[in-house]
């Protein structure tokens, strides 16, 4: 319900019963292992006799809106567990490598009593970093060998980690990259928590006992300092600007396909109007108070598609143009 766009009934009715579960963040490039790191993490946690909650969020195709879902598939030990609860969530176009009821699926685990709940995000790189405004630690995973192991350190990934993980830490560049990490936290004020840098080998469980150390440990600064109902009160700012912001883009997309119909594109694309002139004009045309009807998002110009799939797609939609559906 919550994905389809039917939180607000339900988190208005559980919200009061949110505020108590561990949020934990897991992001990192493709392939550096955050599934099995996630997996390791839920044995620990049933060890103590916790529960747990795991959002895995997938990319979607900006085509065919269609995702794999395919993190759990390593999580399959963890299946029959009535304690753990696993839910895949496509990304839906959204940037920032959560989906847009992310923050809604964490609140409603909370409300159901998790004890502690692992969102992973899609793991997209470097402007990955919304996590941050999710979880109460993040956790930026890292594998050596990768490359240039600098690049991954940039653009916002280095600030928003609470704890460092080298994942894989049997690699030979493994030392290597911890010394980079290193490094490059020397570099950077850090105000009150600095983060912590664990080595960790998932598959086999080697370092997990440290890293849940170090989980907790962020966890009691939060409480200890005060922190916690600061940066909940700083997400809950940034959750309430994106249902905002939600609002005014689908408002903006349904303004942008009536100025489609008008024809009004064509007159920029042959050079009758500047881009710059009709922004303004849909601008001055655009009522905040309208509500869009279904279908009204502007459509990406469609290159590669599932056979077979696309064309009988079109023709029902025609089918329903012409009927005035």
């Amino acid at each position: 319900m919550a994905e389809g766009g039917g939180a607000a009934p339900l988190i208005s009715a559980v919200f009061k019963e949110t505020g108590r579960a561990f949020t934990i963040g897991i992001t990192g490039p493709p392939g550096v292992g955050k599934s099995t790191l996630s997996g390791a993490l839920v044995k620990r946690a049933r060890q103590e006799g916790k529960s747990v909650g795991l959002i895995l969020v997938d990319p979607s195709s900006p085509f065919s809106k269609g995702a794999l879902l395919g993190d759990r598939i390593r999580l399959s030990d963890h299946f029959t567990d009535p304690a753990v609860f696993i839910r895949s969530m496509a990304s839906r176009g959204h940037l920032g490598g959560i989906a847009g009821a992310t923050g809604d699926a964490v609140m409603l685990m909370d409300a159901f009593g998790k004890d502690l709940i692992i969102v992973e995000t899609v793991g997209v790189g470097q402007s990955e970093i919304e996590i941050a405004e999710v979880a109460d630690t993040t956790v930026v995973c890292l594998q050596p060998g990768s490359g240039d192991s600098i690049q991954v350190l940039k653009a916002g990934i280095m600030e928003i980690a609470d704890v460092f993980v080298v994942n894989k830490a049997d690699h030979p560049m493994a030392a290597q990259l911890r010394r980079e990490i290193r490094i490059m936290m020397t570099m950077l004020d850090w105000q009150g928590w600095a983060p912590a840098l664990v080595m960790t080998q998932a598959t086999t469980g080697e370092g997990i006992d440290e890293l849940w150390e170090a989980l907790w440990a962020h966890r009691a600064y939060l409480e200890e300092s005060g922190e916690l109902r600061a940066k909940r009160a700083s997400a809950f700012a940034h959750e309430v600007r994106n249902l905002v912001l939600g609002r005014l883009g689908d408002v903006v997309d349904w303004a942008m396909a009536q100025a489609m119909e008008l024809g009004l594109m064509e007159r920029v694309a042959d050079r009758a109007l500047d881009p710059y002139s009709a922004a303004e004009r849909i601008i001055a045309n655009i009522d905040p108070k309208v509500v869009p009807t279904s279908g009204t998002r502007l459509a990406p110009r469609v290159r590669a598609t599932v056979k077979g799939l696309y064309a009988p797609m079109e023709a029902e939609m025609a089918h329903h143009r012409g009927a005035g559906v």
